[in-house]
Protein backbone atom coordinates (compact mmCIF):
# COMPACT_ATOMS: atom_id res chain seq x y z
CA UNK A 1 0.00 0.00 0.00
CA UNK A 2 0.97 3.44 -0.31
CA UNK A 3 0.26 6.83 1.63
CA UNK A 4 1.31 10.24 0.84
CA UNK A 5 1.32 12.43 3.95
CA UNK A 6 1.47 16.45 3.35
CA UNK A 7 3.83 17.71 5.81
CA UNK A 8 4.67 21.39 4.46
CA UNK A 9 3.87 23.00 1.37
CA UNK A 10 0.25 22.07 1.02
CA UNK A 11 -1.78 25.48 2.53
CA UNK A 12 1.19 27.86 1.24
CA UNK A 13 4.29 28.38 -0.52
CA UNK A 14 7.10 27.32 1.19
CA UNK A 15 8.73 24.72 3.96
CA UNK A 16 7.94 21.49 1.58
CA UNK A 17 7.81 18.35 2.76
CA UNK A 18 6.46 15.01 1.81
CA UNK A 19 6.18 11.77 3.03
CA UNK A 20 5.63 8.84 0.76
CA UNK A 21 4.96 5.38 2.61
CA UNK A 22 5.55 2.10 0.92
CA UNK A 23 4.05 -0.70 3.37
CA UNK A 24 6.85 0.13 6.20
CA UNK A 25 8.61 2.28 4.80
CA UNK A 26 9.03 5.99 4.09
CA UNK A 27 10.92 8.69 1.92
CA UNK A 28 11.25 12.11 2.96
CA UNK A 29 11.02 14.22 -0.47
CA UNK A 30 12.32 18.10 0.36
CA UNK A 31 12.79 19.74 3.86
CA UNK A 32 12.11 22.84 3.41
CA UNK A 33 12.17 26.51 5.02
CA UNK A 34 9.05 29.28 4.87
CA UNK A 35 11.01 31.87 4.15
CA UNK A 36 8.95 35.15 4.84
CA UNK A 37 8.39 33.18 8.20
CA UNK A 38 12.30 33.10 8.82
CA UNK A 39 12.94 36.43 7.90
CA UNK A 40 9.97 37.53 10.13
CA UNK A 41 11.75 35.81 13.00
CA UNK A 42 15.29 37.17 11.71
CA UNK A 43 15.15 40.05 9.74
CA UNK A 44 17.72 37.92 7.83
CA UNK A 45 17.60 36.12 4.19
CA UNK A 46 20.04 33.62 5.15
CA UNK A 47 20.42 30.68 7.82
CA UNK A 48 21.33 32.14 10.97
CA UNK A 49 21.45 30.06 14.57
CA UNK A 50 18.10 29.57 15.32
CA UNK A 51 16.20 26.79 17.47
CA UNK A 52 14.16 24.01 15.72
CA UNK A 53 11.53 24.53 18.23
CA UNK A 54 11.51 28.39 18.08
CA UNK A 55 11.47 27.93 13.68
CA UNK A 56 8.36 25.41 14.41
CA UNK A 57 6.56 27.49 16.73
CA UNK A 58 6.31 30.44 14.00
CA UNK A 59 6.04 28.18 11.05
CA UNK A 60 9.08 28.33 9.29
CA UNK A 61 9.78 24.86 8.80
CA UNK A 62 7.45 22.59 9.12
CA UNK A 63 5.89 20.57 11.92
CA UNK A 64 7.41 17.03 11.88
CA UNK A 65 5.54 15.93 14.73
CA UNK A 66 3.01 15.11 12.03
CA UNK A 67 4.93 11.99 10.45
CA UNK A 68 3.65 10.58 14.12
CA UNK A 69 4.95 6.71 14.26
CA UNK A 70 6.33 7.00 10.41
CA UNK A 71 9.25 9.02 11.84
CA UNK A 72 10.87 5.29 12.87
CA UNK A 73 10.09 4.29 9.04
CA UNK A 74 12.28 7.12 7.21
CA UNK A 75 14.90 5.27 4.83
CA UNK A 76 15.63 8.62 3.32
CA UNK A 77 15.49 11.84 2.45
CA UNK A 78 15.44 13.29 -0.61
CA UNK A 79 15.83 16.67 -1.58
CA UNK A 80 15.31 17.18 -5.08
CA UNK A 81 17.31 20.99 -5.11
CA UNK A 82 18.95 23.77 -3.61
CA UNK A 83 16.60 25.93 -2.67
CA UNK A 84 15.98 26.84 0.67
CA UNK A 85 12.15 26.11 0.61
CA UNK A 86 12.63 22.80 -0.69
CA UNK A 87 16.18 22.31 1.70
CA UNK A 88 16.77 24.83 4.13
CA UNK A 89 15.06 23.23 7.44
CA UNK A 90 18.13 19.96 6.88
CA UNK A 91 20.05 21.77 9.21
CA UNK A 92 17.77 22.35 12.15
CA UNK A 93 15.58 19.04 11.66
CA UNK A 94 18.69 16.49 10.30
CA UNK A 95 19.35 15.00 13.52
CA UNK A 96 16.14 14.40 13.80
CA UNK A 97 16.05 11.05 11.81
CA UNK A 98 18.60 8.27 11.56
CA UNK A 99 19.19 8.07 7.59
CA UNK A 100 21.11 8.84 4.47
CA UNK A 101 20.41 12.23 2.59
CA UNK A 102 20.31 11.73 -0.86
CA UNK A 103 20.71 14.53 -3.52
CA UNK A 104 22.68 15.62 -6.89
CA UNK A 105 26.30 16.67 -6.11
CA UNK A 106 25.61 21.16 -6.01
CA UNK A 107 22.77 20.25 -3.96
CA UNK A 108 24.96 18.29 -1.67
CA UNK A 109 27.53 21.15 -1.67
CA UNK A 110 24.96 23.66 -0.27
CA UNK A 111 23.66 21.13 2.50
CA UNK A 112 27.51 21.14 3.80
CA UNK A 113 27.94 24.47 3.21
CA UNK A 114 25.00 25.30 5.68
CA UNK A 115 25.49 22.20 8.29
CA UNK A 116 29.48 23.86 8.63
CA UNK A 117 27.66 27.68 9.16
CA UNK A 118 25.63 26.45 11.32
CA UNK A 119 28.42 24.08 13.54
CA UNK A 120 26.29 20.99 13.29
CA UNK A 121 27.36 17.68 13.83
CA UNK A 122 25.51 14.86 12.10
CA UNK A 123 25.23 11.08 12.51
CA UNK A 124 23.45 11.21 8.74
CA UNK A 125 25.48 10.78 5.46
CA UNK A 126 24.98 13.46 2.64
CA UNK A 127 25.19 10.90 -0.84
CA UNK A 128 25.01 12.19 -4.16
CA UNK A 129 22.86 11.06 -6.67
CA UNK A 130 23.69 12.47 -10.28
CA UNK A 131 21.09 13.48 -12.95
CA UNK A 132 19.60 10.71 -14.88
CA UNK A 133 20.79 7.73 -12.23
CA UNK A 134 18.98 5.41 -10.37
CA UNK A 135 19.49 4.27 -6.60
CA UNK A 136 18.09 1.30 -4.87
CA UNK A 137 17.06 2.47 -1.40
CA UNK A 138 15.86 -1.09 -0.14
CA UNK A 139 14.73 -4.58 -1.63
CA UNK A 140 11.07 -2.47 -2.69
CA UNK A 141 12.16 0.93 -3.37
CA UNK A 142 14.65 2.84 -6.30
CA UNK A 143 14.69 6.16 -6.60
CA UNK A 144 15.35 8.24 -9.81
CA UNK A 145 16.62 11.46 -10.46
CA UNK A 146 15.39 13.19 -14.14
CA UNK A 147 16.53 15.64 -15.25
CA UNK A 148 14.70 18.89 -15.50
CA UNK A 149 15.22 22.72 -16.05
CA UNK A 150 14.19 24.97 -12.86
CA UNK A 151 16.31 28.41 -11.44
CA UNK A 152 19.22 26.25 -9.67
CA UNK A 153 21.47 23.54 -10.63
CA UNK A 154 20.92 19.93 -10.82
CA UNK A 155 17.01 20.22 -10.13
CA UNK A 156 15.63 16.55 -10.61
CA UNK A 157 12.22 15.22 -10.78
CA UNK A 158 12.20 12.35 -8.59
CA UNK A 159 10.79 9.00 -9.95
CA UNK A 160 9.94 6.71 -6.87
CA UNK A 161 9.49 3.04 -8.34
CA UNK A 162 8.14 0.22 -6.43
CA UNK A 163 5.92 -3.07 -7.24
CA UNK A 164 2.72 -1.24 -7.35
CA UNK A 165 3.84 1.23 -9.79
CA UNK A 166 5.94 4.71 -9.88
CA UNK A 167 5.29 8.30 -7.78
CA UNK A 168 6.94 10.89 -9.46
CA UNK A 169 7.63 13.94 -7.22
CA UNK A 170 7.50 17.06 -9.38
CA UNK A 171 8.37 19.54 -6.90
CA UNK A 172 10.09 22.22 -8.40
CA UNK A 173 10.57 22.73 -12.36
CA UNK A 174 9.59 24.33 -15.40
CA UNK A 175 10.25 23.05 -19.66
CA UNK A 176 12.82 25.49 -20.46
CA UNK A 177 14.04 24.34 -24.53
CA UNK A 178 16.79 27.15 -24.26
CA UNK A 179 18.43 26.83 -21.13
CA UNK A 180 21.40 29.00 -20.60
CA UNK A 181 23.00 26.59 -18.04
CA UNK A 182 22.55 22.80 -17.92
CA UNK A 183 20.74 20.74 -20.54
CA UNK A 184 17.01 20.64 -21.22
CA UNK A 185 14.91 18.37 -19.52
CA UNK A 186 14.69 14.65 -20.58
CA UNK A 187 10.86 14.37 -22.31
CA UNK A 188 11.65 10.92 -23.63
CA UNK A 189 12.42 9.27 -20.21
CA UNK A 190 9.33 11.12 -18.67
CA UNK A 191 7.22 9.86 -21.68
CA UNK A 192 8.40 6.11 -20.90
CA UNK A 193 7.97 6.33 -17.10
CA UNK A 194 4.83 4.59 -17.55
CA UNK A 195 2.20 3.21 -14.63
CA UNK A 196 2.37 6.68 -12.77
CA UNK A 197 -0.22 6.02 -9.53
CA UNK A 198 0.56 9.43 -8.68
CA UNK A 199 1.99 13.10 -9.19
CA UNK A 200 2.69 15.48 -6.44
CA UNK A 201 3.27 18.36 -8.94
CA UNK A 202 4.45 22.10 -8.41
CA UNK A 203 0.78 24.16 -9.10
CA UNK A 204 1.97 27.74 -8.02
CA UNK A 205 1.49 28.73 -11.27
CA UNK A 206 -1.20 26.45 -12.29
CA UNK A 207 -3.62 29.81 -13.24
CA UNK A 208 -1.33 31.15 -15.53
CA UNK A 209 -2.70 30.30 -18.81
CA UNK A 210 0.42 30.47 -20.66
CA UNK A 211 3.82 28.15 -21.19
CA UNK A 212 6.85 29.63 -19.11
CA UNK A 213 9.39 31.75 -20.72
CA UNK A 214 12.74 30.41 -21.08
CA UNK A 215 15.58 31.95 -19.16
CA UNK A 216 17.33 32.97 -22.09
CA UNK A 217 14.49 35.80 -22.60
CA UNK A 218 15.66 36.93 -19.51
CA UNK A 219 19.65 36.67 -20.70
CA UNK A 220 17.96 39.19 -22.95
CA UNK A 221 16.34 41.76 -20.99
CA UNK A 222 19.43 41.87 -18.76
CA UNK A 223 21.32 42.56 -21.72
CA UNK A 224 19.58 45.26 -22.88
CA UNK A 225 19.52 46.62 -19.61
CA UNK A 226 23.35 46.11 -19.27
CA UNK A 227 24.48 46.95 -22.71
CA UNK A 228 21.59 48.89 -24.32
CA UNK A 229 21.30 51.17 -21.90
CA UNK A 230 23.66 54.63 -21.20
CA UNK A 231 25.74 53.88 -17.89
CA UNK A 232 29.20 55.58 -18.61
CA UNK A 233 30.53 56.78 -15.35
CA UNK A 234 27.33 54.79 -13.25
CA UNK A 235 27.58 52.74 -10.29
CA UNK A 236 25.55 49.28 -11.49
CA UNK A 237 24.30 47.21 -8.87
CA UNK A 238 22.17 43.61 -9.58
CA UNK A 239 20.46 41.95 -7.03
CA UNK A 240 19.33 38.50 -7.58
CA UNK A 241 18.39 35.48 -5.90
CA UNK A 242 22.05 33.74 -4.84
CA UNK A 243 21.16 30.68 -6.13
CA UNK A 244 20.40 31.38 -9.70
CA UNK A 245 23.95 30.40 -11.30
CA UNK A 246 22.61 30.55 -14.98
CA UNK A 247 21.43 34.65 -14.03
CA UNK A 248 24.71 35.16 -12.02
CA UNK A 249 26.66 33.85 -15.52
CA UNK A 250 24.47 35.83 -17.57
CA UNK A 251 25.33 39.38 -15.57
CA UNK A 252 28.86 38.18 -15.44
CA UNK A 253 29.12 37.64 -19.39
CA UNK A 254 27.60 41.05 -20.03
CA UNK A 255 29.84 43.14 -17.24
CA UNK A 256 33.09 41.70 -19.33
CA UNK A 257 31.59 43.01 -22.62
CA UNK A 258 30.86 46.27 -20.51
CA UNK A 259 35.19 46.31 -18.99
CA UNK A 260 33.60 45.88 -15.67
CA UNK A 261 34.36 43.69 -12.64
CA UNK A 262 32.25 41.68 -11.03
CA UNK A 263 31.92 42.02 -7.09
CA UNK A 264 29.63 39.49 -5.43
CA UNK A 265 28.84 40.63 -1.78
CA UNK A 266 26.94 38.56 0.25
CA UNK A 267 26.58 34.85 2.48
CA UNK A 268 24.09 33.53 0.72
CA UNK A 269 25.81 34.43 -2.84
CA UNK A 270 29.03 33.29 -1.92
CA UNK A 271 27.23 29.60 -0.31
CA UNK A 272 25.93 28.95 -3.79
CA UNK A 273 28.63 30.18 -5.99
CA UNK A 274 31.47 28.12 -3.86
CA UNK A 275 28.65 24.89 -4.43
CA UNK A 276 28.58 25.54 -8.40
CA UNK A 277 32.51 25.53 -8.17
CA UNK A 278 33.09 22.57 -6.27
CA UNK A 279 30.84 20.62 -8.69
CA UNK A 280 32.19 21.93 -12.15
CA UNK A 281 29.44 23.79 -12.98
CA UNK A 282 30.91 27.47 -12.90
CA UNK A 283 34.50 28.60 -12.40
CA UNK A 284 33.56 32.53 -11.82
CA UNK A 285 36.67 33.18 -9.42
CA UNK A 286 38.32 33.41 -12.11
CA UNK A 287 37.04 36.81 -13.65
CA UNK A 288 35.21 37.94 -10.60
CA UNK A 289 35.76 38.85 -6.76
CA UNK A 290 33.53 37.26 -4.17
CA UNK A 291 32.73 38.98 -1.00
CA UNK A 292 30.43 37.60 2.03
CA UNK A 293 31.50 38.76 5.85
CA UNK A 294 30.03 42.26 6.92
CA UNK A 295 33.61 43.57 7.65
CA UNK A 296 34.96 42.31 4.28
CA UNK A 297 32.78 43.63 2.74
CA UNK A 298 32.43 47.20 4.03
CA UNK A 299 36.16 46.87 3.55
CA UNK A 300 35.74 46.38 -0.23
CA UNK A 301 33.03 48.79 -0.78
CA UNK A 302 35.50 51.20 0.51
CA UNK A 303 37.79 50.59 -2.37
CA UNK A 304 35.79 50.79 -5.19
CA UNK A 305 34.83 54.03 -3.98
CA UNK A 306 37.92 54.88 -4.03
CA UNK A 307 38.95 53.39 -7.48
CA UNK A 308 35.84 54.16 -9.36
CA UNK A 309 32.86 52.39 -8.42
CA UNK A 310 32.32 52.73 -12.46
CA UNK A 311 34.77 50.19 -12.77
CA UNK A 312 32.57 47.32 -11.54
CA UNK A 313 29.33 45.47 -11.40
CA UNK A 314 28.22 44.53 -7.70
CA UNK A 315 26.28 42.17 -6.98
CA UNK A 316 24.49 42.41 -4.06
CA UNK A 317 22.10 40.08 -1.48
CA UNK A 318 18.45 41.48 -1.01
CA UNK A 319 16.64 41.57 -3.61
CA UNK A 320 13.08 41.30 -1.51
CA UNK A 321 14.37 44.39 0.47
CA UNK A 322 15.75 42.08 2.79
CA UNK A 323 16.87 44.74 5.95
CA UNK A 324 20.01 43.12 6.69
CA UNK A 325 20.90 42.06 3.38
CA UNK A 326 23.34 44.38 1.46
CA UNK A 327 21.30 46.22 -0.65
CA UNK A 328 19.01 47.54 2.35
CA UNK A 329 22.36 48.45 4.11
CA UNK A 330 23.79 50.14 0.97
CA UNK A 331 20.60 52.05 0.58
CA UNK A 332 20.38 53.23 4.20
CA UNK A 333 23.57 54.77 4.00
CA UNK A 334 24.96 51.69 6.85
CA UNK A 335 28.18 51.08 4.39
CA UNK A 336 30.94 52.94 2.73
CA UNK A 337 29.15 52.83 -0.74
CA UNK A 338 27.43 56.06 -1.50
CA UNK A 339 24.77 56.27 -4.80
CA UNK A 340 24.67 58.96 -6.99
CA UNK A 341 21.96 60.30 -9.47
CA UNK A 342 21.68 57.85 -12.26
CA UNK A 343 23.49 55.23 -10.86
CA UNK A 344 21.64 51.85 -12.17
CA UNK A 345 20.02 49.48 -9.54
CA UNK A 346 18.53 46.14 -11.09
CA UNK A 347 16.33 43.89 -9.69
CA UNK A 348 16.76 40.87 -11.70
CA UNK A 349 13.69 39.06 -10.01
CA UNK A 350 10.12 39.92 -9.40
CA UNK A 351 8.76 40.27 -5.36
CA UNK A 352 7.77 37.66 -4.29
CA UNK A 353 3.90 38.32 -3.18
CA UNK A 354 3.50 38.18 0.26
CA UNK A 355 2.74 41.54 2.99
CA UNK A 356 6.26 41.37 4.42
CA UNK A 357 8.44 40.87 1.25
CA UNK A 358 5.48 44.11 0.03
CA UNK A 359 6.43 46.10 2.67
CA UNK A 360 10.45 45.33 2.99
CA UNK A 361 10.86 46.06 -0.93
CA UNK A 362 8.47 49.61 -0.90
CA UNK A 363 10.84 50.50 1.79
CA UNK A 364 14.13 49.75 0.54
CA UNK A 365 12.77 51.36 -3.30
CA UNK A 366 11.67 54.46 -1.55
CA UNK A 367 15.24 54.69 0.47
CA UNK A 368 16.96 54.38 -3.16
CA UNK A 369 15.06 57.02 -4.69
CA UNK A 370 15.77 59.38 -2.21
CA UNK A 371 19.37 59.12 -4.00
CA UNK A 372 18.07 60.06 -7.53
CA UNK A 373 19.32 56.60 -9.09
CA UNK A 374 17.45 54.42 -12.25
CA UNK A 375 15.94 51.12 -10.95
CA UNK A 376 15.31 48.66 -13.56
CA UNK A 377 12.94 46.26 -12.31
CA UNK A 378 11.12 43.06 -13.21
CA UNK A 379 14.14 41.99 -15.01
CA UNK A 380 13.41 38.00 -14.61
CA UNK A 381 11.38 34.50 -15.92
CA UNK A 382 10.14 32.43 -13.08
CA UNK A 383 11.53 29.45 -13.10
CA UNK A 384 8.24 27.41 -12.54
CA UNK A 385 5.72 25.89 -14.79
CA UNK A 386 3.20 27.83 -16.16
CA UNK A 387 -0.09 25.87 -17.09
CA UNK A 388 0.60 24.53 -20.09
CA UNK A 389 4.09 23.17 -19.02
CA UNK A 390 1.57 21.32 -16.51
CA UNK A 391 -0.80 20.45 -19.15
CA UNK A 392 2.36 19.34 -21.16
CA UNK A 393 3.62 17.02 -18.25
CA UNK A 394 0.25 15.60 -17.90
CA UNK A 395 0.25 14.28 -21.04
CA UNK A 396 3.67 12.70 -21.35
CA UNK A 397 3.26 10.93 -18.14
CA UNK A 398 -0.62 10.00 -17.65
CA UNK A 399 -1.15 9.72 -14.11
CA UNK A 400 -3.43 8.53 -12.55
CA UNK A 401 -4.02 10.35 -9.40
CA UNK A 402 -2.90 14.44 -9.14
CA UNK A 403 -1.79 15.77 -6.11
CA UNK A 404 -0.95 19.49 -6.32
CA UNK A 405 1.58 20.67 -4.17
CA UNK A 406 3.59 24.36 -3.59
CA UNK A 407 0.48 26.18 -3.49
CA UNK A 408 -1.81 27.82 -2.22
CA UNK A 409 -5.66 27.28 -1.79
CA UNK A 410 -6.03 29.75 -5.21
CA UNK A 411 -3.14 27.84 -6.88
CA UNK A 412 -4.11 24.35 -5.49
CA UNK A 413 -7.78 25.13 -7.60
CA UNK A 414 -6.00 26.93 -10.31
CA UNK A 415 -4.58 22.76 -10.81
CA UNK A 416 -7.78 21.29 -10.08
CA UNK A 417 -9.14 23.37 -13.03
CA UNK A 418 -6.90 22.34 -15.14
CA UNK A 419 -6.81 18.34 -14.05
CA UNK A 420 -11.08 18.66 -15.00
CA UNK A 421 -9.99 20.51 -18.49
CA UNK A 422 -7.93 17.34 -19.16
CA UNK A 423 -10.85 15.12 -17.99
CA UNK A 424 -9.57 13.56 -14.47
CA UNK A 425 -12.36 12.55 -12.38
CA UNK A 426 -12.94 14.56 -8.91
CA UNK A 427 -11.61 11.35 -6.91
CA UNK A 428 -8.34 11.66 -8.57
CA UNK A 429 -7.59 15.06 -7.67
CA UNK A 430 -5.90 15.00 -4.61
CA UNK A 431 -6.56 18.33 -2.90
CA UNK A 432 -5.11 17.68 0.55
CA UNK A 433 -3.88 19.95 3.29
CA UNK A 434 -0.36 20.17 5.63
CA UNK A 435 -1.11 16.65 7.91
CA UNK A 436 -4.32 15.38 5.35
CA UNK A 437 -2.93 11.48 4.47
CA UNK A 438 -4.34 9.96 1.00
CA UNK A 439 -3.70 6.37 -0.10
CA UNK A 440 -2.71 5.60 -4.04
CA UNK A 441 -4.66 2.31 -5.04
CA UNK A 442 -2.50 0.47 -7.58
Amino acid sequence: MIEIRAIGGYNEVGKNMTAIRIDDEVIICDIGVHLENYIRLTDDDDLLEVSAEDLTKVGAIPDISTLGNWKELVKAIIPTHAHLDHVGALPFLINSFHCDVICTPFTAEVIKGMIAVERIKTHNKIRTLHINSCLKITKNITVEFINVTHSTPQTALLAIHTKYGTILYANDFKFDLYPTLGKKPDFERLENLGNVLAIVVDSTYAKDERKMPSESVAKQMMKDILLGTHSKGKAIVVTTFSSHLARLKTVLEFSEKLGRKVVFLGRSLEKYIRAGEHTGIISFSKHSEIVSFRRKINKKLREIMEKGKEKYVLVVTGHQGEPKAILSRMAKGETPFKFSKEDFIVFSCKVIPTQLNAENRNALEEELKKTGVRLFKDIHVSGHSAREDLKDLLIMIKPKNVIPAHCSKEMKEGMAELCYEMGYKKENIRLIRDGDTTVIQS
